[in-house]
């Protein structure tokens, strides 16, 4: 737990309930990163019961979901923290929350594939794929920057939101345009850009997720706060 920017605390029983909650975090991260990588395997390579266990796997995460907001319903009655330590749990359930979502959207994406685009469509999801490989990047060093409370990864990571927004944006006039060209296509073009959508959105959840480790490592909420000032919050650290 030392690494996690986390003291040791007089109860050596808040300390195992602490790294049992970090312990299952990681879990429910990781289980939300295969989920989100099997849907992009799903689409690249047409996999249906690959899409279709993503979706069927989908409560094992909400499952942890409740698990954790339960185990921090439990130390917050119990232990009662104070300052950093109820910084951690907030920042927890806020994440677990995020990551919850994160599952839903990977559904949202596997769907493309149980809709059977066809080889017609294989530009726009080897684009969609290519949006999904940085996106899922994204998702893993945010963990990594969860996992370790590293506030200065998570301020890098913070700022390549915009990097995912401008690819999303560039993804979404191809699709409109190749709908403006095949309207017949209308019907199976919106199931791609409900999934790049979701792409954006699980971009989006990561970056809340960096803000959960600032608010707990600086104990400042950086949720309405410009890229700029989130920056010299890096600076001042190094």
């Amino acid at each position: 737990m030392d690494n996690l920017n986390i003291g040791r605390h007089i109860s050596g029983q808040f300390n195992e309930d602490l790294e049992r909650v970090i312990n299952h975090v990681m879990q429910m991260g990781g289980l939300v990163e295969k989920q989100l990588s099997d849907a992009l395997t799903s689409v690249y390579e047409s996999d249906e019961e690959l899409a279709k266990r993503v979706h069927a796997n989908d409560y094992q995460v909400n499952k942890l979901e409740v698990s954790i907001d339960d185990e921090c319903t439990r130390i917050i009655a119990k232990r009662q923290p104070a300052a950093g330590d109820l910084r951690l749990i907030m920042a927890i359930v806020k994440t677990i929350a995020d990551l919850e979502r994160i599952g839903d959207e990977a559904e949202k994406i596997a769907e493309v594939t149980l809709q059977s685009l066809g080889k017609d469509h294989k530009d726009l999801l080897q684009n969609l794929d290519n949006l999904g490989r940085r996106v899922l990047e994204t998702l893993q060093t945010t963990l990594d920057a969860f996992t370790r409370m590293d506030v200065n990864a998570a301020i890098k990571i913070h700022r390549t939101d915009a990097k995912i927004d401008r690819e999303y944006e560039a993804l979404m006039r191809q699709l409109m345009t190749y709908m403006m060209e095949e309207p017949r296509s209308i019907p199976q073009i919106m199931t791609v850009i409900w999934s790049a959508r979701a792409l954006e959105r699980i971009g989006d959840r990561c970056q809340n997720i960096c803000e959960y480790i600032i608010y707990f490592v600086k104990g400042k909420v950086v949720r309405h706060t410009s890229p700029e000032d989130i920056k010299k919050l890096k600076d001042s650290t190094e």
